[in-house]
């Protein structure tokens, strides 16, 4: 337990820094729209940071760095595909998305966009949507509940369940009244954070292994199997199912529905170049960063970390070799990397069901205020089923991540993609690829050794894809799609 007065002091500051954002934004947060998108008003830069911090979580601080530090170079091939996958959504579906989402109607959610884009009065594409929404968003922000409470046990001594109790308070507080210029806001200064704490801990733990070359010599001594990207931790070989699993994770981000939420809300489409080239340099350096810290862990930390543990690593070099005040700025660090994605998961899973279920299904003319109090009860209920999934102290922080990050990206990313690109895409299409792609993530995650060794996304985003196509060729060439409208892509 680490419990000095100056770390305390340093994160009882930010906490109250981003509960000041929350009450700002709530003063100029009337109706749903602003709540959901700010009103369309974000710039490049405030985009950038925004959809990075909400994309990456507590896993940046505490998940990768503990796989660095499990499996060593193997985490280079996660960090690689995770790049990657940045700028092709940044290039390819950043600008026609605001856009498109724009011209429909502006449409403010994911559901809003699927249903008027293939004029789909059933509304069954909508709840499909929203569903899928509310149930992997619950475990993705279960993630964020979780590293709070490994963050708040290790620095205080709290009991796991009471630790993260308190850890959630601020962050619900400041969604619940802020929505998104609160989440979107906070993310700048919680991305500025996140770069800075990763570069100091990373810079001095190197450091102190003596630097590049000591710190390697060092990890080959302990595990040279650490030092090989194609082997694991323990000496096995990667294998192809193993570095195409780790690379899959790019694959995932046309599909997440709180990164894009940040294209849909910026000022104009022209402003995306600026904001590709801030994200792209931010997030090169805080992934590169997360793997250094996790490999100057497995060098410098003594005895080693086991089991849950290992996703300790920027936590124990950060409270054991840092001065008080640095340690207090660089453990702020973790809780804004939880704070920004948890927070905007909540949003855009209550954003979905007071827009989609709420106003879709049961009440179609809601007043605003009504609507946006509906938002708001929704953050409670939705936060609560994922701290109840959080319960469990050997959840870890990565796993829960992967699980979600896979579902979206299966159930969303190629029906945004061809939504975006392919005309001949047919609602039917679009609902047989979301249950196709879903499905085969929750069933594939069942199964055990061999085949099912593989990430869950790529058999997931194939199936997908594979059903849109099939199923939309199977319709007739002018089945209700408005991208043959004027005013659609071509």
């Amino acid at each position: 337990m680490i419990n000095t007065p100056v770390i305390v002091g340093t994160i009882v500051v930010y906490m109250g820094i981003c509960l000041v954002l929350g009450f700002i934004a709530y003063r100029r947060t009337s109706n749903l729209a602003d709540y959901i998108l700010g009103g369309r008003s974000l710039g490049s830069w405030v985009t950038a940071f925004s959809a990075q911090a909400s994309d990456m979580s507590g896993w940046l601080l505490m998940g990768l760095p503990g796989l660095a530090y499990l499996a060593g170079f193997d985490a280079v091939w996660l960090a690689a595909g995770l790049i990657l996958g940045t700028y092709l959504n940044w290039k390819f579906i950043a600008a026609p998305l605001r856009v498109r989402t724009e011209q429909l109607g502006d449409s403010l959610t994911m559901p809003d966009y699927f249903e008027r884009r293939f004029d789909d009065r059933s509304r069954v594409l909508r709840t499909i949507t929203a569903a899928f929404i509310l149930v992997f968003f619950t475990f993705y922000a279960s993630s964020g509940f979780v590293a709070t409470g490994r963050l708040f046990e290790s620095l205080f001594g709290m009991d796991y369940h009471d630790a993260m109790f308190w850890g959630s308070i601020v962050m619900l507080a400041y969604t619940f009244f802020g929505g998104f210029l609160a989440v979107s806001w906070s993310d700048v200064l919680q991305g500025t954070l996140m770069f800075f704490a990763l570069l100091l801990v990373g810079a001095i733990a190197v450091g102190l292994a003596g630097g590049f070359g000591d710190m390697l010599a060092t990890i080959e001594a302990r595990d040279p199997a650490l030092l090989d990207p194609f082997l694991g931790g323990g000496g096995e070989a990667l294998g192809v199912i193993g570095i195409a699993s780790l690379l899959a994770w790019g694959l995932g981000y046309p599909g997440q529905p709180h990164i894009l939420a940040r294209f849909m809300a910026i000022r104009s489409a022209d402003e995306m170049p600026v904001a590709r080239r801030v994200a792209m340099g931010w997030v090169i350096v805080v992934l590169m960063a997360a793997v250094v810290v996790g490999l100057a862990g497995a060098a410098i930390i003594s005895p080693p970390l086991a089991g849950p543990d290992t996703e300790k690593v920027f936590i124990q070099l950060s409270t054991t070799h840092l001065h008080p005040v640095l340690a207090g700025i660089c453990l702020s660090g973790i809780l804004a990397a939880i704070m920004s994605t948890a927070s905007a998961q909540l949003l855009v899973a209550s954003s979905a069901f007071a827009q989609d279920f709420y106003k879709g299904l049961f009440r179609r003319d809601p007043g605003r205020a009504e609507l946006l109090w509906i938002g708001r009860g929704a953050v409670l209920v939705i936060a609560l089923l994922a701290y109840v999934l959080a319960l469990n102290p050997e959840n870890k922080v990565l796993d829960l991540v992967a699980w979600a990050w896979a579902g979206f990206g299966a159930a969303f990313g190629p029906a945004i993609v061809l939504s975006l690109y392919w005309p001949r895409m047919t609602r039917n299409g679009a609902l047989a690829g979301m249950v196709a792609g879903g499905l085969t993530v929750i069933l594939w995650k069942q199964g055990s050794g061999g085949i099912f060794a593989l990430y869950e996304m790529v058999p997931g985003v194939v199936l997908s894809a594979l059903a849109i196509w099939i199923v939309s060729n199977l319709q007739p060439a002018g089945s209700a799609d408005r991208a043959r409208r004027p005013g659609g892509p071509t």
